[in-house]
């Protein structure tokens, strides 16, 4: 799994009523990333459709909710021992 930022245009998901979160991403920002897989098209949305609706919303006044903080649930290109600062599996 990465942890990045992606253009909101790219990821695929069913919008969803945000409710106050709205609110909420308007004065803190996204919080807790959006879990998505990456495709060869973009990312599609795994988890996190009401963050990204709110991003989608307040992004019409305000184009710094255009890059989402996601995490790329299906990107292990990292991952392995020397990901984690370890050069040998000690499990």
């Amino acid at each position: 799994m990465i942890n990045t930022i992606v253009d909101l245009d790219e990821i695929v998901y069913e919008p969803e009523d945000p409710g106050n979160l709205t609110e909420s991403i308007a004065k803190r920002g996204v919080a807790i990333a959006v879990e998505v897989n990456r495709t060869e098209n973009g990312y599609v949305c795994v988890d996190g459709r009401k963050r990204l609706s709110a991003c989608a919303l307040l992004r019409r006044k305000d184009e710094r909710f255009r890059r989402i903080p996601v995490v790329l649930m299906n990107d292990y290109s990292k991952a392995g021992s020397l990901f984690w600062g370890h050069t040998q599996n000690h499990h």
